[in-house]
Parts: structure tokens; C-alpha cells; sequence
């Protein structure tokens, strides 16, 4: 059995869409009347560490969803009480989504994500990292008035729509040879004036709103921070990444090789 946590999360339902079919898979979720249609539902709440015992219990793989909780410390304490829950019951492997640079940094974006790395590692569990980058579906440039703006310097991104980081997790928790590694996920690297000359319309660069994630975000893109590639995504997928522009512009997602 498969156990996918924070099951009623929009990356949960992904997952769990791409293994109905393919898996015995279980959700887990806080609030029961939230858990996804057609596969079995367990209550574990990351804040109540008994119940995510009795949720992983007799689990072969468990997908470790991160908690959106913003707070560090808080997000932190949950997670390793998840690690622990799945150590206690003796969860076969854990699958961990974690976020690009956590194995190497303990600072801002990173710091719950090392913890808890850290954690499974200490656990002697088997395990999977899977460190994602932002999510494109969040990013794509939106056109107005024959316009796309940005204030991104027209530097790269390499953003992953959740849809393909969904089931590239699936396939993690389903195929053999994944055990021991650390998956560094990159979505194809993109610019706002590419996508902006792909769709025809003009490109304008604009001052930050200011204070707020999204501003923060957009300085680390200026300072080139979101360029880093790596083929893992690909790999994992067994076919190439959906792109943003292929988004913007309205054209079907790339199929297996």
C-alpha cells in the first residue's frame, strides 16, 4: 500500500490521479471530508502525531507531501513528526517532496526542507528526495492588452508545472531504482521575452509592486538564482517537461519517448 500525505492538497490529488490505476493507494488527509474520490482515506493530521501513526500504518511507500504551513518552526515540528510516525510503524520507504537547494542549505526557502531531510536520513529509512523548484502554474506570464510584463530582467526560470513534479513522484512510488537518491527537479529554463516573442505580442519590463513573495521571488530571478538545470525531471518522466510556453500558446503536453 501506498500512502500519499496531505492527500487533499492540489500536488495530492495529481499524485494520486497518476496511481489509482496503477497502485494500492491510500490517502491520508486532515479533514476526511476533503480526501480525493475512488481510493480509500485515512485521517493524519501533521499537528496530532497519533494519528499519523495509525495513517502509515502498514504502508510499503509513503509520499511525504510538505506541509503549507509558512512558519518554519512550526512546518519543521510537523514534518519530523511525520518522519517519526513513519519510523515507529516501520513504513517501507518515504518519498519526501523538498524544495532545490535543501541538501546543500538550512537558510530561508530551505530550512524546513533540510530539517526534514535531515530527519529521514537520521531515521535509517529508505527514502527518495524529491526537491522541487517553484511551480509554473503559478508563473505563467499572462497577456493584456498585447503585453506581457514581468520584472524578472529577463533573466531564466526553471519552474515545473505540478501536473508533470505529480507524476514524476507517481512514477518514483512505483517503479524500482529510485531508493537512495536525491532528485534535483528543473522545469525547461524560460524567459518572459521568449514567451512574449513565441505568443507575438510585445515584452515589457516593470517595477516590482512591492514588498511580498512575489517581489521577493523576482529579485532572486534578476540575480539569476532559478537558472540552475539538471535532466532529472526529464528522466524521471521519461519524456520532456511541459513548458511554459507551450502553455501560453495552447499546445498539447509532450507524450513518452
Amino acid at each position: 500500500m501506498i500512502a500519499i500525505s496531505a492527500a487533499s492538497g492540489a500536488l495530492g490529488r495529481l499524485v494520486i490521479s497518476n496511481l489509482r490505476t496503477r497502485a494500492d493507494v491510500t490517502a491520508v488527509v486532515r479533514d476526511l471530508e476533503r480526501a480525493p474520490d475512488g481510493v480509500p482515506a485515512r485521517r493524519g493530521d501533521y499537528d496530532d502525531p497519533a494519528s499519523l501513526r495509525e495513517a502509515f500504518d502498514g504502508a510499503d511507500r509513503l509520499l511525504l507531501i510538505s506541509s503549507p504551513e509558512l512558519d518554519p518552526a512550526r512546518r519543521i515540528r510537523q514534518h519530523l513528526a511525520a518522519v517519526a510516525a513513519a519510523e515507529e510503524v516501520g513504513v517501507g520507504a518515504v518519498v519526501f517532496t523538498s524544495f532545490l537547494g535543501a541538501g546543500i542549505a538550512a537558510t530561508g526557502m530551505t530550512e524546513a526542507y533540510h530539517a526534514t531531510e535531515q530527519a529521514i536520513l537520521d531515521s535509517g529509512l529508505p527514502y527518495t528526495m524529491l526537491r522541487h523548484p517553484f511551480y509554473s502554474d503559478a508563473f505563467v506570464p499572462r497577456i493584456s492588452d498585447g503585453e506581457i510584463t514581468g520584472s524578472t530582467g529577463g533573466r531564466g526560470l526553471n519552474t515545473a508545472f505540478r501536473s508533470d513534479l505529480a507524476e514524476a513522484a507517481a512514477n518514483v512510488l512505483t517503479d524500482e531504482g529510485h531508493l537512495g537518491r536525491a532528485y534535483d527537479f528543473t522545469g525547461p529554463l524560460w524567459t518572459h521575452p521568449e514567451v512574449a516573442e513565441a505568443a507575438g505580442v510585445r515584452y515589457r519590463e516593470v517595477p516590482d509592486d512591492g514588498p511580498g513573495p512575489m517581489s521577493w521571488i523576482s529579485a532572486q530571478v534578476r540575480a539569476g538564482a532559478l537558472e540552475l538545470q539538471t535532466p532529472d525531471l526529464e528522466r524521471v518522466l521519461g519524456r520532456p517537461a511541459r513548458t511554459v510556453v507551450s502553455e501560453v500558446l495552447g499546445r498539447p503536453s509532450p507524450q513518452p519517448r
